[in-house]
């Protein structure tokens, strides 16, 4: 997240459609230099190599970039068969080559596998610490780290289409810390071949989709080079759209504003539906069209997890 002692206080989002070439650290800054805001951070790391849906919170709304790293994104990728690479994308260098290429109907017997909650281990070339140095530090040094599997959740994972035997095209839905990377290497592993993703794109993070997005060019393209409009921001709240909403009244809102924890019956009739009462659910707490923080059920009273 980035920081400047002087500049706008400006609250939101911009949710951007990132190029390829360009990381998402250099797209925050761009952003907010185009805005002379004070203060900006993006959520959800994309590689150079990536495309799509980049979410950028100024002000206020970093406040609530955790709950878009926690939330479902969604990928489309392209899965290169015949080599696998250090980087396991098409920057890398070759480790190995094979000249098996499955069938689909093999590719498509290997998903189930890998669908779910699953342990992964994590490209050699990632933002990963270890031993306080970033992984991929380490690697271009000469000394790539065995990094262990992590929990990971993926949702599903389709085949979308075959243009030929040497790549695949999967759409993928996930949850936070999965490695698309590592999921096209383990796909090629697990049809006993190799391989590599060549194209990569999001197309979903959180509430904001591939509609929400716009070119950074529509933001850093001012002639008279004033700051950028903040017509072109969604509203803080906006990234927790997906978090289901309770209504509480004005004497509720007050009382939770103030670090109140309230009996949880007063709310059985308005739980959203599907919502459990244990402290593992999050709740939007809405007084009107006001979202006024982010609650949940701790031994039958309902407390305030964050203030907005």
């Amino acid at each position: 997240m980035g920081k400047r002692t002087k500049g706008i206080e400006l609250d939101g989002w911009l949710i951007v459609d990132k190029p390829l070439g360009v990381g998402s650290t250099d797209i925050v800054y761009r952003a907010r230099r185009a805005f002379d805001a004070r203060k900006a951070g993006h959520a959800g790391t994309l590689d150079p190599l990536a495309s799509g849906v980049l979410p950028i919170a100024f002000g206020r709304a970093t406040k609530t970039i955790p709950y878009i790293m926690d939330a479902t994104k969604r990928y489309r990728f392209t899965l290169n068969f015949g080599e696998s690479r250090t980087t396991d994308d098409r920057e890398g260098e070759v480790l190995a080559r094979s000249d098996r290429r499955p069938t689909d109907e093999a590719i498509r017997a290997v998903l189930p596998d890998l669908t779910g909650d699953v342990m992964q281990v994590p490209p050699v070339y990632s933002a990963l610490k270890v031993g306080g140095q970033r992984a991929y530090d380490l690697a271009r040094a000469g000394k790539p780290p065995e990094l262990p599997p992590r929990p990971a959740r993926i949702d599903r994972i389709v085949m979308v289409e075959r243009p030929d035997a040497d790549h695949a095209v999967f759409e993928v839905q996930s949850g936070k810390g999965v490695y698309m990377r590592s999921l096209a290497r383990d796909i090629a592993l697990a049809c006993g071949a190799v391989g590599h993703i060549s194209v990569l794109r999001r197309t979903k993070c959180g509430p904001f989709t591939e509609g929400d997005a716009i070119t950074l060019d529509k933001v850093t393209q001012n002639v008279d080079n004033a700051p950028a409009s903040p017509a072109l921001l969604r509203p803080a709240a906006t990234a927790l759209d997906d978090i289901p909403a309770l209504a509480v009244t004005d004497a509720e809102a007050r009382a939770l504003s103030y670090g109140q924890a309230l009996d949880l019956d007063l709310f059985f009739d308005r739980l959203p539906v599907g919502c459990g009462v244990d402290s593992s659910t999050v709740m939007r707490a809405m007084n009107g069209e006001h979202v006024m923080g982010l609650c949940r059920a701790v031994e039958g009273r309902l407390k305030t997890v964050r203030l907005l």
